[in-house]
């Protein structure tokens, strides 16, 4: 299996996140967490259920 989110956490910590927005649908995914990124590939959704996850590293983050 893919480590999808293990992907995307370690490009996180490499600063390679331009940005995020939460939107209402993406594809089939509804509510979405969309995560821009500088490098391929540019767009990342998460789903509902890892939003929390998210919004905790994202704090994490934000305070360091």
């Amino acid at each position: 299996m893919y480590p999808y989110h293990n992907k995307i956490k370690q490009r996180i910590f490499n600063n390679e996140l331009l940005s995020y927005e939460f939107v209402k649908k993406y594809k089939a995914i509804s509510p979405c967490l969309l995560l821009h990124f500088d490098t391929e590939p540019k767009i990342r959704p998460i789903r509902e259920h890892r939003f929390k996850e998210y919004d905790d590293l994202f704090l994490h983050f934000s305070i360091r």
